[in-house]
């Protein structure tokens, strides 16, 4: 328990849309300002997607990620950690390209295919401001995020000569099954940074006895070689990442995963996710990471190494 906390926090995600909430960001100085006060507030990884200004829906090019990542990283060190997992409605070829591009220390990767259910959040808005945002809840009653055993090699293969490594997004148990079948492929090294992600419908739930079940699978996977991160859903953010924390987990916060500063308060801001999970940790005597501490923990490149500038 003496290990130092790594806090990840995701800025904006793709899962949320703007009728959800005010403070979403969603233009690029929106994105760029929360990402640089997320690292301020003590963040050491900043997981990164992009948005069309206008409508504020998820946009994978890499045009629309070179509008805030040089500004991002000339204003902080924390890792830029780019998604590859886009929008589940994405094809993976689309959704790899900016960590293709910007060669990041640190790049996600969902380990697999899942049903992806967001229809739910339709019983609690009743008009929108985006037309795409009612079809993109409704469509999920019928979507599978696609990301196939070939689909994950894509993704390794590509971005094999760039030095990146992956925050491995695990969803349910299969996906650390999923992961120990590539470690025995030797497509990746240790230490396996795992994002165990609870509460999403389609993927494992959010008991006590979910989260533990998650790290017990790990430990006898990957033994020592590797290192734990949880991040929970919704009104579950805190609550999972707490019981993380109080088993030597790291934690990831953001508006991506959760919108909500407690019990029906929008946070304002995902600097006030991560204040308020760091002063959880600093509560219960634990320290928070510093970006470099991250990177040597997560045998990470460094950021001279990357291409967003």
């Amino acid at each position: 328990m003496s290990k130092k906390i790594i806090i990840s926090c995701a800025i904006t995600g793709a899962i949320h849309t703007p009728t959800m909430s005010e403070f979403l960001p969603i233009t690029p100085t929106q994105i760029t300002n929360a990402a640089i006060s997320a690292a301020n507030a003590g963040a050491s990884i900043i997981h990164i997607h992009a948005r069309d200004p206008e409508t504020g829906q998820p946009d994978q090019s890499p045009e629309a990620f070179a509008k805030f990542l040089p500004q991002i990283s000339q204003s902080t060190d924390a890792v830029l950690n780019i998604t590859t997992g886009g929008s589940p409605f994405m094809k993976v070829e689309e959704r790899v390209l900016p960590t293709l591009k910007f060669k990041p220390e640190l790049a996600s990767l969902n380990m697999g295919s899942m049903n992806f259910g967001l229809f739910p959040l339709l019983k609690k808005y009743t008009s929108f401001k985006h037309s795409w945002e009612k079809a993109h809840l409704e469509n999920s009653t019928d979507l599978v995020f696609k990301n196939t055993f070939k689909d994950i090699e894509f993704v390794l293969n590509s971005c094999s000569n760039n030095g990146t490594r992956f925050e491995f997004e695990c969803y349910d148990t299969a996906h650390l099954y999923n992961l120990a079948h590539f470690v025995d492929r030797n497509f990746i090294k240790p230490p396996f940074f795992i994002q165990t992600v609870f509460g999403l419908l389609g993927g494992i739930g959010t008991h006590s006895d979910d989260v533990a079940h998650m790290k017990r699978t790990a430990d006898r996977l990957f033994g020592k070689d590797y290192e734990w991160s949880v991040l929970g859903a919704g009104a579950n953010q805190m609550r999972v990442g707490a019981l993380a924390l109080a088993s030597g987990g790291n934690v990831r916060v953001g508006l991506e995963d959760s919108i909500w500063a407690g019990k029906g308060i929008h946070a304002k801001a995902n600097s006030e996710q991560v204040i308020k999970i760091k002063k959880i940790i600093e509560g219960i005597g634990l320290e928070v990471a510093s970006p470099n501490e991250t990177r040597e923990i997560l045998l990470l490149k460094g950021s001279k190494n990357t291409q967003f500038t």
